[in-house]
């Protein structure tokens, strides 16, 4: 009897693995994508890159913070998922990105930024969806006034608004 209860558990575990691993993969977008990862990702649903879509990156864990820019005045809420669970959810690893703008800005961010800092890969701005004519639809945000170091032309300028690829090195 244990060995058939051994083995139910085990063929259990072998049916089971698969619909998990499953559920893990990236889904292609619906909607036009908005974000497309490639280089060194594990989940990939175009091709050899991960794009996303508004309501993918919506259904990731969001976070929201206000801060100071060097763009705007006063205070500016921005909301959106966490870069690193964007990364996490494309398989993402690596020492580098490489953010590369709507008009082709490009800027070089330490992979790791996205671990030791809550930044965020804005979707909003004071609670509204940005335009393009608006650094949107998609904004790096460091939290700058959760510590001096962010308020510094290094780290805005790691700040890629108009964001529409992240190359992973």
């Amino acid at each position: 009897m244990r060995r058939l209860g051994t083995l139910l558990l085990l063929l259990g575990l072998a049916f089971a693995t698969p619909l998990a691993a499953a559920a893990d993969a990236l889904v292609k977008p619906a909607g036009k994508a908005v974000l497309v990862i490639s280089g060194n990702i594990s989940q990939k649903n175009q091709g050899d890159a991960a794009a996303f879509d508004m309501a993918m990156l919506a259904k990731l864990p969001q976070r929201s913070f206000s801060t100071h820019t060097p763009w705007y005045p006063g205070l500016t809420r921005f909301s959106g998922p966490l870069l690193r669970d964007v990364l996490a959810a494309a398989g993402a690893h690596g020492k580098l990105l490489k953010a590369v703008a709507l008009n082709d800005y490009k800027t070089d961010i330490p992979f790791d930024d996205a671990s030791r800092f809550d930044v965020i890969l804005a979707t909003q701005m004071n609670g509204k969806p940005m335009p393009v004519r608006e650094k949107g639809p998609l904004f790096i945000v460091y939290p700058y006034d959760s510590q001096e170091e962010l308020r510094s032309e290094l780290y805005y300028n790691r700040s890629a608004w108009q964001l529409k690829s992240l190359l992973v090195h």
